[in-house]
């Protein structure tokens, strides 16, 4: 487990000491129609301690859900799939979009998912759109084994963050180090 700092310091100081320990992957989320699923998104890529986290569109997000986290984290709001994609190829991004309804997606244990990736996560009702699906470099489908149609967004994020940390810290002996800076 990581070692993450008090809360009893000041807001500045345990973001300056987050930002140390931050893994390089960022998560963008197509903005919701449900607001709450953003706030619970945006809670979990906390946990895993995402280096970014991109918001897409501009409907408003819940975020009594986000538990607060939101304060700890960097965020960046883009107003559209258009600004989102510009955003993206302007800075090199690897996009994993999760989408299973794609035409090909690529399973969840065979994504890429390198190091530095984007985990693109779409909305209940529409995905992740058309715009980020053709310029995503891998489409990533989350195995399913109901009948279901679809995992709720939060679960998804939550499931792709999870192998993304599983690929770099499973295995006997491997323990996340983060040791002070004198």
């Amino acid at each position: 487990m990581a070692k993450v700092p008090p809360f009893g310091m000041p807001l500045d100081a345990i973001q300056r000491e987050l930002a140390r320990i931050r893994h390089p992957f960022r998560v963008a989320i197509r903005r919701s129609k449900n607001p709450f699923n953003v706030g619970a998104v945006i809670r979990t890529a906390h946990s895993f301690l995402a280096k970014e986290i991109v918001l897409i569109g501009d409907a408003d997000w819940y975020r009594r859900a986000a538990m607060g986290m939101q304060r700890y984290e960097r965020m960046v709001e883009v107003p559209s799939e258009e600004a989102f994609v510009a955003h993206a190829r302007e800075r090199g991004w690897f996009l994993s979009a999760l989408e299973k309804d794609h035409d090909a997606p690529v399973g969840l244990w065979d994504a890429q998912l390198p190091e530095d990736a984007v985990i693109v996560i779409g909305n209940e009702e529409d995905g992740v759109g058309p715009e980020i699906l053709a310029a995503a470099d891998e489409v990533v489908a989350i195995p399913m084994f109901g009948i279901n149609h679809s995992y709720p967004m939060t679960v998804a994020a939550g499931i792709a963050m999870a192998e993304w940390a599983r690929r770099r810290y499973a295995g006997e002996g491997r323990v996340v180090v983060t040791p002070r800076e004198p």
